[in-house]
């Protein structure tokens, strides 16, 4: 595997959850982390590829004319639609979770203090299905 980071871009109007969630992922060295306050400068850098999205799910708190969490992921989904994304929330609805399932998120966390694990523990799996995808796809094109 190249020895090249996972470039994750952390996308949350709530400045001191922004903050902690980049100090949290900068204690590992295997993570390159970009963080935006709102969803227009996200979509903005979309062509520098980012392996993975953690994106707000409201993210109109700074400015009320921005994008929501929504808009964002469908306008990720339309640039690229391989791009993981997974939405955060301080709300624990389950409504909220299938809404952002419909809208073809990998997954979905609640705001807490174990949101980082949870984090965690997804990239790992996006990981290991991309890995398996690959495996998969190198094997299909021998067959």
């Amino acid at each position: 595997m190249k020895d090249q980071k996972i470039k994750i871009f952390l996308v949350d109007d709530d400045a001191l959850f922004l903050k902690s969630l980049e100090i949290e992922f900068l204690q590992y060295t295997v993570f390159s982390i970009e963080t935006f306050a709102t969803g227009e400068p996200c979509i903005e850098n979309l062509p520098t590829c980012p392996d993975v999205i953690i994106l707000d799910y409201h993210l109109d708190g700074i400015d009320k004319g921005a994008m929501n969490g929504m808009e964002t992921l469908d306008k990720i989904k339309a640039f690229n639609p391989d791009i993981p994304v997974i939405m955060l929330s301080s709300q624990d609805k389950i409504d909220v979770a299938i809404n952002c399932m419909h809208h073809k998120a990998f997954d979905y966390v609640v705001k807490s203090e174990t949101a980082f694990m949870r984090l965690q523990q997804i990239i790992t799996t996006i990981f290991r299905y991309k890995k398996m995808e690959k495996e998969l796809n190198w094997y299909m094109e021998r067959m």
